[in-house]
């Protein structure tokens, strides 16, 4: 016996038309993909001739399109979601038209999150559907909880069980996200197992239970960093296919994500981007590359690495904060002065250790580096 995961009476289902509690679009502070890419959606939807899985929005192809950006033959621009190998979107889009899940794994601030949620978007029309993993993550954020006062007033029953994102997305044949797995206790993670496999979710409480219809899908992220805290067990690492999102390869791919990335923001946030502002962008990640890298980039110089991750997520926040200095302390143009203190907080993550390292990096790469005198002034006041 089966029963439905739909919402009930007393659980309507959101309508992502429009904002909650009546807060007008333009107010939100971060809509949705499916809600700030909409035109574009529509515009792949109306031109989109090829095969469709079940409940699909979109074609594979069109997904992918969606993705890594492109010109319909109308003239209409999508913008790129993702910057990287078109490989690893292709692999990643054809696992979720399988009955296989997808794990998206990665560093932190290899844009993990950003593709699940507009992956979930662009095959679902709904990237909502989402379990925050945490150490404190409980069975039933996967699974389904219980209307207590239902619960204690007329015993179990359809209208005191509260489906989880996944039960819902089981029911209804849509795409569930499942963040930061490997941070959620073992046990409860490998509550996933009988979903993937039997692609059933069990109600024994009532004796019944919920079949994922087809379109139903599952995408985790999981974080290379986080290997030995609740690593994922063998028979739960089988049921997905791993698709490793790498850090960009060069720094001219790394300064266009932080470039689209922090304009998105800023016009968000009412912040204009400065004609300067590219150059400013280019050192903040030619900084983080180095560093990360444990070398310079013309591999002459050997320099030591600081704890951090040194992502192009953290370089994202680095130049978004020093172009809100700017705007609201400054003339508006980014400059040294405003990406600084971000960058030693972002450096310095163990005050001993790291200090070390940014001082020397100071010293024996950037003070010698050819028009960089403005940013090394910058960063040796803020250090100091």
């Amino acid at each position: 016996m089966s029963v439905s995961a739909g919402p009930t009476s007393a659980e309507p289902r959101h309508d992502h038309s429009a904002p909650a509690n009546g807060t007008p679009g333009q107010e939100v502070l971060r809509p949705h993909a499916e809600a700030a890419f909409a035109h574009e959606l529509a515009a792949l939807a109306a031109q989109d001739d090829r095969p469709r899985p079940a409940r699909w929005k979109l074609s594979p192809w069109a997904v992918a399109t969606y993705l890594l950006g492109g010109t319909l033959p109308d003239g209409t621009v999508i913008t790129p979601k993702y910057v990287g190998p078109r490989r690893v979107v292709e692999v990643a889009v054809t696992t979720l038209a399988t009955d296989r899940a997808l794990l998206l794994l990665g560093l932190p601030g290899t844009a993990k999150t950003w593709v699940s949620e507009h992956l979930a978007a662009a095959v679902s029309g709904d990237s909502t559907l989402l379990v925050q993993g945490t150490a404190g993550t409980p069975e039933e954020a996967i699974r389904y909880g219980w209307n207590y006062a239902q619960l204690l007033a007329h015993g179990p029953s359809r209208a005191a069980l509260v489906p989880s994102p996944v039960m819902r997305a089981m029911a209804e044949g849509m795409t569930a996200r499942v963040e930061e797995l490997t941070r959620i206790p073992a046990d409860v993670q490998d509550s996933l197992i009988t979903i993937l496999s039997e692609k059933t979710l069990p109600v024994p409480e009532l004796g019944q239970e919920v079949q994922a219809v087809r379109g139903f899908s599952l995408i985790a992220t999981a974080n290379d960093r986080d290997r030995g805290v609740n690593e994922l067990s063998s028979a739960l690492r089988r049921r997905f296919n791993t698709v490793v999102l790498p850090l960009p390869e060069s720094v001219e791919a790394e300064v266009d994500i932080v470039t689209r990335r922090v304009g998105q923001l800023g016009r968000s946030l009412d912040l204009p981007a400065g004609p300067d502002g590219i150059d400013e962008i280019r050192r903040v990640v030619t900084v983080f590359r180095e560093l990360r890298d444990g070398i310079t980039s013309d591999g002459r110089t050997k320099v030591k690495s600081p704890s951090g991750t040194l992502s192009p997520a953290e370089a994202i926040s680095v130049v978004t904060n020093g172009l809100a200095l700017a705007t609201h302390f400054g003339d508006g143009v980014l400059r040294p002065a405003d990406v600084a203190a971000g960058l030693l907080g972002a450096v310095v993550r163990d005050p001993a250790a790291d200090r070390v390292v940014w001082r020397e990096y100071l010293e024996t790469v950037v003070r010698e580096r050819d028009g960089w005198a403005d940013f090394y002034r910058a960063c040796r006041e803020v250090t100091a």
